[in-house]
């Protein structure tokens, strides 16, 4: 569930449209919900950002750096999605698509 081309509610429609239907169904998480996904992220961001402060060489904070912008998406994109999962119809209803 890497690729918005393989959700099924998002097929048919090109890029730019399955980002606007993604962040529509977003915006109607229930707050529980985007609490959970906003403090995943950000348990996500901070160790990698307390250790690029903490580097001693512009190198090994460029590694943190690059392994964050690596990892936080393959993190974030699956959970995001399957918590957007039941909105995706609702969603793209509401844009028209």
């Amino acid at each position: 569930m890497w690729n918005t081309k393989n959700i099924q509610e998002l097929q048919g429609l090109n890029f730019r449209d399955r980002m606007s239907v993604i962040r529509r169904a977003t915006d109607m998480l229930e707050q529980p919900k985007k609490l959970v996904l906003n403090l995943l992220k950000l348990a996500i961001l901070i160790p990698p950002f307390m250790a690029i402060a903490r580097a001693t060489s512009f190198v090994e904070g460029a590694g943190w750096a690059v392994s964050l912008l690596i990892v936080y998406p393959l993190l974030t994109r699956p959970v995001t999605f399957s918590l957007i999962k039941g909105n995706l119809p609702k969603a793209r209803q509401a844009l028209g698509l």
